[in-house]
């Protein structure tokens, strides 16, 4: 019997081994180890959208997902993805949202058209790819795309050096992780340790949460700390304008809690070369406030009281793409129609609701369909009457959350 067991368990480790071995084989056969960072401009209005190419990077290593280079865990509000120039195959793709997006669903974009910066990391080709961008609705059609080729010996590719960064925690193993990094926005060269112990506060407040609790070995975590000339943030409403290296500000849509940096080339420019995946900044301020964009970033104010609560919140955001769960008394904002299934994990319209929750309809009690989340009090459901995704008082991530943001450690860790 003893001797069946050990068999079963190296077979079991022969077996991981040779996945791992194909895995690799696959990545360096269409990649090297080596970052390319693209820069794009989304601009338009409500009616019409237009996306450029800006600029090309490269910096040593790269250090995203080596494996199931071609899918996704969670849909997103667009995606990046690659394909080989003379086969047509699709050797990557990642999903995003962005603040562009956002704005076109506010009344400016119907009169007024803007440019957003947008900033987008994969790993560096070694023959020539086709690069799709496609940016989708809220009906999950896509509206606008751009397509354009990438050749890796283009001289024009800027190859950046590794800026300084600290290690705060490493992962048990490195070469299959999550890697996070902590930026500092508004804070003084003297507070260089307030700002540290802002980091060890948020990182214990998410790893505080399941299923990041039970996963924390899987996370690897910097920090980068750029002076501020300033101390704080901007508050347009209070015509505060502080010089600090993101340039973030409070108001972003004339939304009074909105923390956002529109400055996304700046804030890669700060990590150029770092080993980084997800990025959370920590804003000095006292102010409450703050934002999170699906592989974009988590923003959060540090020095009020919900700082813990909300930095954890985001984070759901930024890393699993969770949706808010509350809806608005006075302003529903029509965000989710209601004939169309959301791509979040956490909600539903209940059109399409396969691949969710009902798994824990048949184990737990309190699954249910709970009418009001995603902005609207109608139409929109979440899975349970409470979560960090709904409110800032209740301690934890609903199984419906945890199950999803689990989901997504897995498929970049396993």
């Amino acid at each position: 019997m003893r001797s069946s067991k050990k068999a079963l368990i190296l077979l079991v480790f022969l077996l991981i081994l040779h996945h791992a071995n194909i895995c690799a084989q696959d990545y360096y056969k269409y990649f090297k180890d080596t970052t390319l960072r693209i820069d794009y401009i989304f601009s338009g209005n409500a009616r019409k959208q237009y996306i450029a190419l800006d600029e090309l990077h490269s910096s040593n290593h790269w250090y995203g997902k080596r494996q199931r280079l071609s899918e996704v865990p969670v849909e997103g509000n667009g995606q990046i993805t690659a394909r080989d120039h003379k086969t047509g195959k699709i050797i990557y793709k990642n999903s995003f949202s962005t603040l562009f997006q956002e704005w076109l669903s506010y009344p400016e974009a119907e009169k007024l058209t803007r440019s957003f910066e947008n900033v987008f990391l994969m790993p560096m080709p070694r023959d020539t790819a086709d690069i799709t961008i496609d940016l989708y609705n809220n009906r999950r059609k896509i509206t606008t795309s751009m397509t354009h080729t990438i050749a890796p010996s283009d001289i024009l590719i800027r190859h950046d050096k590794t800026m300084p960064y600290i290690v705060l925690q490493q992962a048990r193993d490195t070469s299959r992780c999550i890697h996070i990094a902590y930026v500092a926005e508004g804070y003084q060269k003297n507070e260089k340790s307030t700002f540290l112990a802002d980091c060890d506060t948020a990182i214990e407040a998410l790893f505080a949460h399941e299923p990041f609790k039970s996963s924390r070995d899987r996370f690897e975590i910097i920090a980068i700390i750029p002076p501020s000339k300033d101390s704080g943030t901007s508050i347009p409403s209070k015509d505060i304008w502080k010089d600090t290296p993101l340039h973030s500000n409070f108001d972003t849509f004339y939304s009074e809690r909105y923390l956002t940096t529109l400055h996304l080339k700046d804030l890669h420019d700060l990590l150029n070369g770092t080993p980084y995946e997800h990025i959370i900044i920590l804003v000095n301020t006292s102010e409450y406030g703050g934002g999170g964009i699906l592989n974009s970033y988590n923003l959060s104010m540090t020095h009020h009281p919900m700082f813990k609560p909300v930095v954890v919140h985001e984070f759901g955001h930024s890393f699993a793409g969770l949706a808010d769960e509350y809806a608005y008394e006075e302003e529903q904002i029509p965000m989710y129609p209601a004939d169309v299934e959301p791509w979040e994990k956490n909600i539903t319209t209940r059109v399409d609701f396969k691949g969710k929750w009902e798994n824990l309809l048949k184990t737990d009690r309190k699954a249910g369909f709970y009418e009001g989340a995603g902005y609207s009090l109608k139409g929109v459901y979440r899975a349970y009457p409470r979560c960090r995704m709904r409110d800032n008082q209740y301690p934890e991530f609903c199984p419906a959350c945890r199950q999803a943001i689990q989901n997504v450690i897995d498929f970049y860790t396993k």
